[in-house]
């Protein structure tokens, strides 16, 4: 079993808490579901978000989902001018037997755009 780690990046239509929480258990199922990972093999994730966004932490949609017992962390993007507006990104560092060009790293909506290069 090798520890692995997966990005993933959604984009929020306005800062509110119940809508923060929805995208993130999206993302947070997606990056499970692609890669055949359940909350067990979880071992950490961060959460980062950008400066405009002040409703609730990323993490508390991680701990409404059921990830109790996995650390988490979240923290603020740079503040980049241009920069894509409203982001929560990830990432988790995970027990899988996927080899690192198989990982599925995941990017929901306009957030594809971040990183053509890996998203699915």
């Amino acid at each position: 079993m090798a520890v692995r780690a997966v990005r993933g990046a959604v984009q929020l239509e306005r800062d509110e808490a119940g809508h923060m929480h929805e995208r993130v258990e999206e993302l947070l199922t997606a990056v499970l579901t692609r890669n055949g990972l359940t909350a067990d093999d979880l071992i950490s994730i961060w959460f980062t978000a950008t400066p405009d966004l002040h409703s609730d932490f990323p993490a508390a949609a991680a701990r409404r989902i059921g990830i109790a017992d996995v650390p988490l962390i979240c923290a603020q993007e740079l503040d980049v001018a241009g920069a894509m507006p409203r982001v929560v990104r990830l990432l988790a560092h995970v027990e899988t037997d996927l080899p690192k060009n198989r990982v599925a790293h995941v990017y929901l909506g306009a957030a594809a755009a971040l990183r053509k290069d890996i998203a699915q």
